[in-house]
């Protein structure tokens, strides 16, 4: 079933969903299961699966020139998203980059998904590889998420890159976007980034997903400036507990969100991360409820790989 059609169905009963990462390259699929069966009391009628694209090194031989070696850290979003739908019958939804994909590659994946009846994604345009000061597209790839959505909207009216092709047929691919309450770290302004979310949602996009924040207030403003600007789609609001000191820097760094000083504060009283950990649950379960006291038709939560503070917060919240 699609994202939209489950949401339509719960007639506005706010649903559960979550976020997870491919175990690294080397480790087993249980690890996956084992952060999944914990949440699975909720009743999540979706689960995200997030791509993680192709990284490389640079290794010097003996003659000095240079060897470029392809590192894969995180493999296997197609095959855990099948897995995922064949043992806990939920919807799973992969998600998909402009970075590391052609065109070619793009179609093909899509394909593998149709093959396998998952019928939903979220469409990204993915962040820069470490070796990148800026992001990359591939030679024959998408530069922005806009690009990709119309490629998956092309195949769901049955509009292939070979347009020779006889008797082609549709795909049928609901299409989730990201929305970034904050602005996504490279946009000029917050408006300039609604500007381009409205030609995501104009190329085919069915809901939109939203980066973590911590302050309900920027998503309920979020919410509010895309409505005036006529997104009527789906804006499921993404959360994301804190769980250790160290990421009272890293999230700010790397995600460009900003953290409410109380937040902050009570995390910097902490004596360990044991009780950090209480802290963002608590700050969570406060956020959830109140985000769903508004209405929000689902609340979607980053795990990270580990569900444990994500199952303390859904017992208190659903």
């Amino acid at each position: 079933m699609k994202v939209t059609e489950h949401i339509n169905k719960a007639n506005g009963k706010t649903l559960f969903s979550f976020e997870i990462l491919p175990p690294l390259k080397g480790q087993h699929i249980q690890s996956i299961f084992n952060n999944i069966d914990p949440l699975i009391e909720f009743n999540p009628p979706f689960i995200d699966v997030t791509y993680h694209r192709e990284e490389y090194t640079y290794k010097e031989l003996d003659n000095g020139l240079l060897k470029k070696q392809v590192v894969k850290k995180r493999p296997g979003t197609v095959g855990i998203c099948a897995a995922i739908q064949n043992k806990y019958n939920v919807d799973a939804v992969p998600h998909i980059l402009c970075g590391g994909f052609t065109k070619e590659d793009t179609e093909n994946f899509l394909i593998d998904l149709d093959f396998l009846g998952i019928n939903n994604v979220v469409a990204l345009r993915g962040d820069a590889v470490k070796n990148e000061t800026y992001f990359k597209a591939e030679k024959e790839g998408h530069k922005f998420a806009s690009e990709l959505t119309s490629q998956i909207q092309d195949l769901n009216n049955g509009k292939y890159l070979n347009d020779e092709l006889l008797n082609s047929s549709k795909t049928n691919f609901c299409i989730g976007v990201a929305g970034y309450p904050e602005k996504h770290m490279e946009a000029p302004s917050l408006d300039s980034d609604i500007h381009f979310l409205k030609k995501k949602i104009k190329n085919g996009a069915n809901y939109i997903v939203t980066q973590m924040f911590f302050d309900n207030k920027k998503y309920f403003d979020f919410v509010a400036k895309c409505r005036t600007e006529g997104i009527t789609v789906p804006i499921i609001p993404g959360l994301k507990p804190i769980s250790t000191k160290k990421q009272l820097n890293l999230i700010p760094h790397r995600f460009k969100v900003d953290l409410p000083d109380d937040l902050v504060m009570n995390v910097v009283n902490c004596k360990d991360n044991i009780a950090v950990r209480q802290v963002g649950i608590e700050w969570c379960i406060h956020q959830s409820k109140e985000l769903i006291k508004a209405g929000v038709p689902l609340l979607h939560y980053y795990s990270m790989g580990k569900s444990t503070n994500i199952q303390q917060i859904a017992k208190d919240v659903f």
